[in-house]
């Protein structure tokens, strides 16, 4: 087995697990935080498909522009062209809104389209090369695409934790 057909159905479900994650909820609830310094679920969605868009195009596709700003995104929703959360203190993590969930899948779907096509296309020594630059230099790509799963897993436990605490867990599709 080619470690792209490994790959490809593990994020496949990731994705539609978090994309799942935000059905039936309203805006006050996507927003909404169980304490002071936790991260509300549009938050988490909001940051990991930007690190996952950032990672695989502008790092691993040497500065290929990202579907956010290639599409207009952030335009659409009013927000920074290039934080992606990392390094936002509590209070500006909580201040981060998605203005249309709705409009926020369609981007979903098409940063991750975009991640689905590398894997699919990489070969072997795309996988083996080091990133270069600023985050993680050195790392090869493959284990970089390892780590972005983890990372959405991460999120993805604690948007259905949050469900669960609003009374909306009908339980993990995991």
């Amino acid at each position: 087995m080619e470690i792209n057909d490994y790959l490809r159905p593990l994020f496949q479900r990731l994705h539609d697990n978090l994309s799942r994650s935000a059905q039936g909820l309203t805006q006050e609830q996507l927003h909404w935080s169980p304490a002071e310094g936790s991260n509300h679920i549009a938050f988490c969605m909001w940051h990991y498909t930007r690190t996952e868009d950032n990672m695989v195009r502008w790092t691993f596709q040497n500065r290929r522009p990202t579907v956010w700003l290639e599409e207009g995104w952030h335009e659409k929703f009013g927000m920074d062209r290039v934080r992606q959360g990392s390094g936002l203190s509590a209070q500006e993590a909580a201040a981060i809104r998605i203005p249309a969930m709705e409009e926020f899948l369609t981007y979903m779907g098409h940063a991750w389209q975009s991640t689905d096509e590398f894997i699919r296309t990489a070969t072997s020594a795309d996988l083996e090369r080091a990133i270069t630059g600023n985050y993680r230099a050195g790392t090869p790509i493959g284990d970089a695409l390892g780590s972005l799963l983890a990372h959405g897993s991460g999120h993805l436990g604690q948007i259905w934790t949050v469900r669960g605490m609003m009374g909306k867990g009908e339980g993990s599709p995991i």
